[in-house]
């Protein structure tokens, strides 16, 4: 835990020492967009490693609000003796919980995808098999499908679900 934080924090130095001109792109979990340059070839070494970095400090941020979450119950743990500030707790805790749970379950995500990256399986779609591509990694780094067939996916469990 304590090298990915190390990563993460050397990271978000390289970001900020990088010159972005008047306006900063939006950095994810402190790291800059990845920029192609011109004839580059796609989920190459370099990109591999970016995505990496990403993938890394996102499991680390969700990994630190899981400690964070335990710690705060652990402090705010109150026998109030008023059923209504009980139950408003009981609600506060089960809420926090709920968040956990499903960043439990993107952390397996995470983990997954960065077996991929390992395994340079990673960027590819999982049903056609062509290129995801950059911006779709960088808006949702897990990503394993292309934009086309998330498409036909939604537009058929819509179908399924009547929603």
């Amino acid at each position: 835990m304590a090298k990915a934080k190390e990563t993460l924090k050397s990271s978000k130095k390289a970001s900020t020492k990088a010159k972005t001109g008047k306006t900063k792109p939006a950095s994810l979990h402190g790291l800059l967009p990845y920029v192609e340059k011109k004839n580059e070839e796609y989920m190459n070494e370099k990109q591999r490693e970016h995505f990496k970095n990403i993938l890394k400090a996102w499991r680390l941020e969700l990994m630190v609000e899981v400690d964070r979450t335990v710690s705060h119950m652990k402090d705010e743990a109150a026998n109030f003796p008023d059923p209504a500030d009980r139950a408003t707790q009981e609600e506060e805790f089960s809420l926090e919980l709920r968040t956990r749970d499903r960043e439990r379950k993107l952390i397996k995500k995470i983990d997954k995808t960065l077996i991929r990256v390992e395994e340079d399986d990673y960027g590819f779609c999982d049903q056609c098999g062509i290129e995801v591509g950059i911006r779709r990694l960088e808006a949702r780094p897990t990503a394993d499908l292309c934009v086309d067939c998330k498409t036909l996916d939604e537009i058929k469990e819509k179908q399924l679900t009547g929603g």
